[in-house]
């Protein structure tokens, strides 16, 4: 089964990303959950991305690079995955790293460098409409992997909340968030074959 390196959200190391973690282990892959927060966790999403600020996207890309690092051994081939921010992120390693496997994104993207080369399969679980990623730049997004060499497949979820998988939010929808989860598994069992 695959190694995913599975990222949190501005939220923080939440219940729902360690159940997500579980869900992916019950489906029989090896799931890291690095706490790239060092145990801040947030209930609102300003108080989140106010520590995001604080941090800095930098920090945290350099301690995503630090949890993927041990990881990456000769043979290894991991699929990054991540909600929202944890998915701007794992985009980033996923597209630094010649061996990833895969990319699963849930509710988040991150630009695109126009060098960027990126063969590899990605699925990207998103809400329609969604404040943080709109129309127009899933679009560009979209046509920048797409240049870039990856398989893109895009899942939109109409009238779901932009974090709708996690249970304890206003934003959950349960359909949209079964449904993503059917379609993500999926996905990983074909990157697994």
């Amino acid at each position: 089964m695959a190694q995913i390196l599975l990222l949190h959200s501005a939220y923080g190391l939440r219940p729902a990303v360690t159940a997500a973690a579980d869900r992916l282990r019950a489906a029989g892959h090896t799931v890291h959950v690095p706490d790239l927060y060092d145990g801040e966790v947030f209930e609102d999403i300003e108080a989140g991305l106010a520590y995001h600020e604080q941090v800095g996207t930098d920090e945290l890309l350099r301690r995503a690079i630090g949890a993927a690092a041990p990881l990456l051994t000769p043979g290894t081939r991991l699929v990054y995955a991540g909600f929202s921010l944890g998915g701007a992120l794992a985009q980033n390693l996923a597209l630094a790293d010649e061996h990833a496997l895969g990319l699963l994104l849930l509710h988040g993207t991150s630009d695109v460098r126009d060098e960027a080369v990126a063969e590899i399969p990605v699925q990207l679980h998103v809400a329609e409409p969604d404040p943080f990623e709109t129309e127009d730049w899933l679009n560009a997004w979209y046509l920048r992997m797409r240049k870039a060499g990856a398989e893109v497949e895009v899942h939109r979820y109409r009238g779901a909340g932009h974090l709708f998988t996690d249970p304890e939010l206003a934003d959950y929808d349960e359909e949209a968030s079964d449904a993503a989860w059917a379609a993500s598994l999926a996905f990983l069992s074909e990157l697994d074959s």
